[in-house]
């Protein structure tokens, strides 16, 4: 009896000591597991945190970067920007706000890529009232195409400015995307082709052009627009009343003799950089002409008929969507606008008048554009 009952006594605080033994491994393995996760959650709120600070020194420094945009530019701008003199730039805007109307370089920040300035790689030069417009709205369909918005006049106006000025009013691109700047004037200004040569004697040239008459006419409607006492075309086009002899000083009429400012762009550029663009069937055809200048530039052709449709009110083509605009819409009203009425024997005229000009700028670009 007393060694049944020692042995029951041995039982009993063996069964006790392995159930506290259970409940301290129970507890050890809870508090084991809670320790665990919690190490896990710190652990991944550090790196969202450090992901974030990374992020943020990037667009801090992308901020503070000018002067070390122009170094990064493609080695045959920088070669030639030593050729003007520099004056203090305009406030340097910032990356940021900058880039808010540009919704693919907000996905590509975090990628670690870094939009900056460069000078322009293309020119579109002129014609004045031939299509400039509208083939740069064009041409901007294209991802790898960044144009400046507007007329900048650098080397027609602003030249003693430098080309540090000139930079900092071009888009933010990146690697393989093409800057380019449009402004009429400069096929007619007399210094210009020297002066970008300076700047970049690779510098692919847009030339847009139409029928050197009604080039002149919608020239003159555009200024009539803006001067209700404005003279009669005809009183403007010709000297003394007389459709005798045309007066070559006037503006809208000088700048249709193409073939005497192209000879000035051939003295430093070859032909093969220039492309010339027909105004005509850039109205009629988009597409057609959109496609040669995508192909002269290297481009994929991205840009084709899909893009556009056109509007019979305004006899001028529109697209569905552009770079500012997901919906579809013309390029303005001030385009497609009427022109009045010109005297019949003054039109013929001036065909006349134009015609061995004409001959002359076909023989210089080897193109027939068959205006009357």
């Amino acid at each position: 009896m007393i060694v049944m009952s020692i042995w029951c006594s041995s039982f009993s605080l063996s069964s006790r000591s392995l159930a506290i033994a259970v409940v301290v491994s129970v507890t050890l393995l809870y508090f084991s597991y809670s320790f665990n996760a919690c190490l896990l959650a710190s652990i991944s709120r550090s790196l969202q945190q450090s992901n974030i600070r990374n992020l943020l020194a990037l667009t801090s420094s992308a901020r503070n970067d000018t002067s070390d945009e122009g170094n990064s530019s493609r080695s045959s701008r920088s070669s030639n920007s030593s050729s003007v003199s520099s004056t203090s730039a305009p406030p340097a805007q910032t990356v940021t706000s900058s880039l808010d109307g540009a919704p693919k370089y907000q996905l590509l920040r975090p990628q670690g890529l870094r939009p900056s300035r460069h000078l322009p790689d293309t020119l579109i030069i002129g014609v004045k009232k031939s299509g400039t417009r509208a083939l740069l709205e064009f041409i901007r369909l294209h991802p790898d195409v960044r144009a400046a918005g507007s007329e900048v006049h650098f080397f027609d106006r602003h030249y003693q400015r430098g080309l540090r000025w000139y930079r900092h009013h071009m888009p933010y691109t990146i690697e393989g995307q093409i800057t380019m700047e449009k402004t009429p004037s400069y096929f007619v200004t007399k210094e210009v082709p020297q002066r970008v040569y300076h700047m970049n004697p690779a510098t692919k040239l847009l030339i847009v052009v139409r029928d050197p008459v009604t080039r002149a006419i919608s020239d003159y409607t555009q200024a009539a627009s803006k001067k209700a006492d404005m003279k009669r075309f005809e009183q403007l086009a010709f000297v003394n009343g007389s459709y005798s002899v045309v007066d070559t000083n006037w503006g809208p009429v000088k700048i249709g003799v193409y073939a005497r400012f192209l000879e000035r762009w051939l003295l430093y550029f070859p032909l093969s950089q220039l492309l010339f663009i027909s105004g005509e069937r850039l109205i009629m055809d988009p597409a057609y002409e959109i496609g040669r200048v995508q192909d002269f530039l290297g481009l994929k052709r991205v840009v084709t008929e899909k893009h556009f449709y056109f509007n019979a009110t305004k006899g001028f083509p529109c697209l569905f969507k552009s770079e500012a605009r997901s919906t579809p819409h013309c390029l303005g009203k001030t385009k497609g606008r009427n022109h009045p009425h010109i005297d019949p024997g003054a039109i013929e005229r001036l065909r006349e008048f134009y015609r061995p000009f004409n001959n002359k700028f076909y023989q210089l670009t080897g193109i027939n554009f068959s205006w009357p």
